[in-house]
C-alpha cells in the first residue's frame, strides 16, 4: 500500500528535521568524543528506522527522498564504527549490525536495497553521486539571455543542502557539484544534436553550438576557480576538514562497492566522449564506477561511448586529420579557417574543456594530494580509514595528471597556433564574447547563490 501525499509529507518532515539538525550533532560530536556510535544508531533508530514503512509503500520520487536521508545517516554509522573497530574495513556489513528498520524490522542494507529499487532508477545498494549531491541539492537552473539551457532537479522542496556536520565548507562543496553538474549538462545538452550526426560539424548552426558550449565551459572554469579562492571566512571547505572529516565519511557498506565520488559526475564523463580523450582504454577506466551511476546514466555513456568523438567527424569531413592540421603554416591555417570557421569555434570549445581539466587537477592537489604529501614528509602519514593519497575511487595523482594531459592533446591543438582574439573574431564574435557579463547564470531556484 502506497502512502497517502499528506501522511509521507508529515513522515518526510520529522526524517528530514532529524537529517538536517540531530545527524550533524551527532557526528560533531561523536568526532569530538563527546558523544558514541551507540549514541547515533540508537537515535537513527529511534527518530527514523522505527517509523519507516516498508519500502515498497514508497512512490518513486518519496523513495528517492527517504534514500538521501538514509544514505547520509548510513555513511555516518559506518564511518564511527569502522574508525572505532579498523578491522570492520574488511567487514564492512558488520557496520550496520544494530540497524534494524520498518514493521518487518528488517536488516538496514535489506531494507536500503529495496528502497533503491522502489526509487525506479536503477540506483545502487548503498548511497552515491546521484543521491547524496544531485538529489540532496535544491533543483539548478543554468541560463543565458532569458532561456533555461538546462534544469537539474533536486528531490526536496526545500532550499537546503544536507550534510554529514553542518560545516558551512560541506554546504559549498555540495553546491559546487550540482552546478558544476548542471553547467555540463548544459554543454553536453547543446552538442548531442552534433554528435548524433543530426547536424555537420561544418554547419552554421553546430558552429553557434559549439560557442554556446564554450561559454557554459567557461562558466564552470570560472565556477571552480572561484570555489578554490574562498577562504573560510568566506564559507569556503577548510583542507583539514575535507581530509579529515568530510572524505572519510566515503566509507565502504560492503566489500568492493563504490562510494560516493565527484568521478561519478555522469555528465563531465559524457563531456569526454562527446569531444574525445587521448586516453588508452578510457572506456574501461569510465566502467569502473558503473556501479554507482544509475541505470539511465550507463545507458547514456554507453551510448555515448559507441560514437566518434565530435572533433575526429569534423576532421574526417574535411579529409584531414589532426597531423595534417599540424602540417598548415600559419598562412595556411588562416586559409582553412576562412573556408571552414567551424575549425575555430570548435577549437575554442576543446581548448576551454582543456583548460577545466587542469582546473579539476588544480582543486584536487589544493585539498588532497599537495596536503597529504606534506603530512607525508613531517611524518603525519595518512588517514587509516580512508586513504588521503588516493582519490574516493583509488585513482592517484599521476592518473589525473596523465587524463589532464589527455584533455590538453585533443587533435584541433594545431589551431592553437593562432591567437583566441583571432579566432574568436573568425566566429564573427566580439572580442568580450566570453567575458563573465556575457557567460550563462547557475542557480538554485530556491535558496542559494547564484555561480
Amino acid at each position: 500500500m502506497v502512502l497517502t501525499e499528506r501522511s509521507s509529507m508529515a513522515c518526510w518532515e520529522r526524517w528530514n528535521a532529524w537529517t538536517l539538525a540531530e545527524l550533524p550533532r551527532l557526528n560533531r560530536a561523536i568526532l569530538a568524543a563527546d558523544a558514541s556510535p551507540d549514541d547515533l544508531s540508537a537515535e537513527f533508530s529511534r527518530a527514523v528506522l522505527d517509523e519507516l514503512p516498508a519500502p515498497e509503500a514508497f512512490g518513486p520520487a518519496e523513495a528517492r527522498r527517504v534514500l538521501v536521508l538514509l544514505g547520509l545517516a548510513g555513511s555516518s554509522v559506518a564511518r564511527h564504527r569502522q574508525e572505532a573497530d579498523p578491522a570492520r574495513k574488511a567487514r564492512p556489513h558488520e557496520s550496520f549490525a544494530q540497524l534494524r528498520a520498518g514493521p518487518e524490522q528488517a536488516a538496514f542494507l535489506d531494507y536500503f536495497t529495496r528502497l533503491a529499487h522502489a526509487t525506479g532508477t536503477g540506483h545502487a545498494a548503498r548511497d552515491s553521486y546521484a543521491s547524496l549531491v544531485r538529489w540532496n541539492a535544491p533543483e539548478t537552473l543554468v541560463e543565458s539571455g532569458g532561456r533555461v539551457l538546462a534544469r537539474l532537479p533536486g528531490e526536496f522542496p526545500d532550499p537546503l543542502v544536507r550534510t554529514y556536520t553542518d560545516d558551512p565548507g560541506e554546504n559549498a562543496f555540495f553546491e559546487l557539484l550540482k552546478h558544476s553538474e548542471a553547467l555540463e549538462l548544459a554543454a553536453n545538452d547543446v552538442l548531442e544534436p552534433v554528435a548524433n550526426g543530426a547536424i555537420d560539424p561544418r554547419h552554421p548552426d553546430a558552429v553557434a553550438r559549439a560557442l554556446t558550449a564554450t561559454g557554459l565551459m567557461t562558466a564552470l572554469i570560472r565556477l571552480n576557480r572561484a570555489f578554490a579562492a574562498r577562504g573560510p571566512e568566506q564559507g569556503g571547505l577548510r583542507t583539514g576538514h575535507f581530509m579529515d572529516v568530510f572524505r572519510q565519511f566515503a566509507v565502504h557498506w560492503t566489500a568492493g562497492d563504490v562510494p560516493p565520488t565527484g568521478a561519478q559526475d555522469p555528465e563531465f564523463l559524457r563531456r569526454d566522449f562527446l569531444l574525445g580523450i587521448d586516453f588508452p582504454e578510457y572506456g574501461r577506466h569510465v566502467r569502473r564506477v558503473f556501479p554507482g551511476l544509475l541505470a539511465a546514466e550507463r545507458a547514456m555513456l554507453e551510448g555515448a561511448m559507441a560514437r566518434p568523438p565530435i572533433p575526429q567527424s569534423l576532421l574526417r569531413a574535411l579529409d584531414t586529420d589532426a597531423a595534417g592540421l599540424a602540417d598548415l603554416d600559419v598562412e595556411q591555417l588562416r586559409a582553412a579557417i576562412g573556408q571552414t570557421p567551424a575549425l575555430a569555434a570548435w577549437y575554442l570549445l576543446l581548448s576551454a574543456n582543456a583548460t577545466f581539466g587542469g582546473v579539476h587537477l588544480q582543486l584536487t592537489e589544493k585539498y588532497l594530494f599537495k596536503p597529504q604529501r606534506v603530512r607525508d614528509r613531517t611524518g603525519i602519514g595518512d588517514r587509516e580509514l580512508v586513504s588521503n593519497r588516493r582519490g574516493t575511487t583509488g585513482m592517484e595523482e599521476p592518473l589525473l595528471v596523465r587524463l589532464a594531459r589527455a584533455r590538453r592533446e585533443h587533435p584541433l591543438r594545431g589551431v592553437g597556433r593562432l591567437p583566441e582574439r583571432e579566432l574568436i573574431a573568425r566566429c564573427g564574435l566580439e572580442p568580450d564574447a566570453f567575458a563573465p557579463e556575457h557567460l550563462p547564470i547557475v542557480r538554485f531556484t530556491v535558496g542559494g547563490r547564484d555561480g
